[in-house]
């Protein structure tokens, strides 16, 4: 049976040290959901651990796709966000609705962007963060997809603007971690101003993570007992830095498999 956090995943997803970025990616049929939810698991499981928050950013999913997913992991996501250890930033019902330029609140608290402009998304998200800080706590961020506002938003928001933005994030939370695609059209040719953009915001966090966790498919075609594959590399800061997380952090490429009830199954080659 799949352990909710694989055994071979645990040292990566362990809350990281302070002032920490972790980069996901993701690309068209491996996606990071699964991860994202052990990522949130490993740090809001524990009973004991009332310290560690989540601030968790989606502009792809609602509340209650994150919600089911959790719910099979055996977390509330709900009760956790009424003892304010959980706060759900929905950045995908409202933001891009005509008409609607205030933030609205939504069940347990969860925050609803409705303005796609980076000043009111900042401002919305850094209060969350300051809404769950308190007197005590660590605070993890989790933003999910947050290259969709290059995307889908003005032209106005562009690469420094979105970095800045991040930058501003994490200097309020004890670390952070990010997940944005890296589809080989988006990060190859580089022909439209978007896959500019894309290709240099991709490259600037991968810069900045201490290490990345690459998701890909198979180079050689599906398979019916592997979904894809895990590549994990150590960031080109957390080698200049020389901090303490390089000790534990492993470079290696792993598959895995997500079967139909959520569970993972996480294994080396030839497993």
């Amino acid at each position: 049976m799949a352990s909710k956090v694989p055994p071979l995943l645990e040292p990566y997803l362990a809350l990281p040290p302070e002032a920490s970025l972790i980069l996901l990616t993701s690309v068209l049929g491996a996606n990071t959901n699964w991860l994202v939810l052990r990522f949130l698991h490993s740090a809001l499981a524990s009973p004991g651990d009332e310290d560690t928050k989540v601030v968790f950013v989606s502009f792809v999913r609602d509340f209650a796709f994150w919600k089911e997913g959790a719910k099979r992991l055996g977390l509330d996501l709900e009760k956790l966000a009424a003892k304010k250890r959980f706060q759900f930033v929905n950045g995908l019902t409202a933001l891009f609705v005509p008409g609607m330029q205030i933030a609205l609140v939504g069940k347990a608290g969860e925050r609803i962007l409705s303005n796609p402009a980076l000043e009111p998304v900042s401002r919305e998200i850094l209060g969350s963060i300051q809404n769950l800080k308190g007197d005590r706590g660590r605070i993890l961020l989790v933003v999910d997809q947050l290259d969709l506002l290059l995307a889908a938003g003005s032209e106005h928001i562009g690469v420094v603007g979105l970095g800045d933005m991040l930058m501003g994030f994490r200097e309020e939370v004890h670390s952070t971690v990010t997940t944005l695609a890296a589809d080989f059209p988006l990060v190859s040719v580089q022909r439209t101003p978007l896959e500019k953009d894309h290709a240099a915001f991709l490259l600037s966090v991968a810069h900045q993570a201490d290490f990345t966790m690459g998701l890909r498919l198979l180079d050689t075609g599906t398979a019916k007992d592997v979904s894809g594959v895990i590549r994990i590399t150590v960031g080109d800061q957390l080698i200049e830095d020389n901090r303490d997380i390089q000790q534990r952090i492993e470079e290696r490429e792993l598959l895995y498999f997500v079967g139909g009830d959520g569970g993972v199954r996480v294994f080396e080659r030839g497993q």
